[in-house]
């Protein structure tokens, strides 16, 4: 009780029907837990505590072009004092360093375990979750610290390589609502599919995963099927895949072998002599013909269009990238940390405050009938930004934020975005050029 009367939670006067609603958004007490479990909450009474903090990095990824200053003042984060003074930046950045990167970490396995679960019966594809998997980039700021820690690319002689360093992330995420379920990120040189292996032991059964064909990897594939019940991938063939067709089982579909090669079978011992899977060939309009893999092996359970049309919610996970580095983090050059741990901390938060808006999308689009992907997410992060800015005279008291979201729902129901079109053709194409500008020299790498 003591915990939600520091966070400043709505009372049941105002809110009285909604009050365990919105508590499935946070939880205060997922906060503490989180902050128990790693061994970081508040024992001294300080100017921010700890459960301020975890709202503090949630707050950076939302008012993303705001100080940091500006988002504690914002957000009513620091206890105040008899003078009345405000925070010192000295001071923020010592309560971050403090309470570190695994309390978020913490609470966000929790809560995207929750989120991802209650999203899953209403949109399931003939009685099996819809997830998507896929790696991306993330620049962070030019420092000593953050090259030690991350790298970057190489890049060409001319060029010398990327000009900030590059923390490499891979994502599992609910393709029908956009809730990120799971997270993993390491240094650049760390590959998508090492940090892939480390996602799929977390599906739950009776689901399938969509995933590029990058993470076409035999040992990976079988082991996500074999180490839970009714679970199944979808991917696309390489054209150095090997096929020998086993069975025709209709039109431009057939059961195949996988043929794998010997230095593959002597690195992956545990692999089933033979590998099967469902290979479906077809063409849409704009690119070349291709070929659908699939351990969704009954043509008759799984049709073959379905199966095709699919696959092609893979690229779900694309937009929710976009959403994140585009929208969320206004395509800045860079995130605002400088030190690792800090780094990986704002990570945590900028994926607790993408999931914060998400669940509130699904909640909208469930009230007027609707995917949640028909919901915008460029207005309701606006929404949302422009209301948390405004209710910051007085300030609104983190606790307040899930309560927020919940005032906005009727806002979000009128964000609705027309239904897509499965004919359009967008092939992928550069539309900029890279500059034959040398690039700047790298500096704070201590390199002589």
């Amino acid at each position: 009780m003591q915990l939600d009367e520091e966070l400043g939670l709505v009372s049941e006067a105002l809110v009285p029907h909604e009050l365990a609603r919105f508590r499935q958004h946070l939880s205060p007490a997922w906060v503490e837990e989180s902050l128990l479990a790693t061994g970081t909450a508040t024992i001294r009474r300080r100017r921010i505590p700890a459960e301020q903090v975890v709202w503090l990095c949630i707050g950076m990824a939302l008012l993303r072009n705001e100080s940091i200053e500006r988002v504690v003042e914002s957000l009513d984060l620091a206890l105040p004092v008899a003078d009345g003074s405000t925070v010192a930046r000295s001071a923020i950045t010592q309560a971050r360093a403090r309470v570190g990167s695994a309390p978020l970490e913490h609470l966000f396995a929790v809560t995207s375990a929750v989120w991802g679960e209650a999203q899953d019966d209403a949109h399931r594809w003939r009685g099996l979750s819809v997830y998507a998997v896929d790696g991306s980039t993330l620049r962070v700021p030019d420092s000593r610290e953050n090259w030690a820690a991350f790298g970057g690319q190489a890049g060409s002689a001319t060029r010398g390589g990327s000009a900030y360093p590059t923390v490499r992330l891979v994502a599992l995420m609910a393709a029908r609502t956009h809730v990120l379920t799971a997270l993993v990120h390491a240094d650049y040189k760390t590959g998508e599919a090492t940090l892939w292996k480390d996602l799929w032991h977390q599906l739950p059964d009776d689901a399938v995963t969509l995933v590029d064909r990058a993470f076409l990897i035999a040992n990976d594939l079988h082991h996500l099927v074999a180490s839970g019940r009714n679970r199944h991938w979808v991917t696309r063939a390489k054209s150095t895949t090997r096929l020998r067709v086993v069975e025709r089982l209709g039109p431009n579909d057939t059961l195949v072998e996988i043929q794998l090669s010997a230095p593959t079978r002597r690195k992956y011992p545990d692999l089933p002599p033979v590998w099967l899977a469902r290979a479906i060939k077809y063409r849409r309009k704009g690119f070349r013909g291709s070929t659908v893999l699939t351990s969704l092996l009954d043509p008759r359970a799984y049709p073959t269009s379905e199966v095709v049309a699919l696959y092609h919610e893979r690229w779900e996970i694309e937009i929710g990238y976009d959403e994140i580095k585009t929208h969320l983090l206004d395509r800045q050059e860079s995130i605002r940390s400088r030190t690792p741990e800090g780094v990986r901390q704002e990570i945590w938060g900028i994926a607790l405050a993408y999931n914060l808006i998400r669940v509130e999308m699904a909640r909208a689009a469930a009230e007027v009938g609707v995917a949640p992907t028909r919901i915008s997410f460029v207005a309701a992060l606006s929404i949302i930004r422009v209301a948390l800015l405004l209710s910051s005279t007085p300030p609104l008291a983190p606790g307040k934020i899930p309560a927020r979201l919940l005032d906005m729902r009727r806002h979000l129901k009128l964000l609705l975005l027309p239904e897509r079109r499965p004919e359009r053709a967008n092939p992928r194409a550069v539309k900029i050029k890279m500059s034959n500008y040398s690039r700047k020299p790298p500096t704070g790498r201590g390199r002589k």
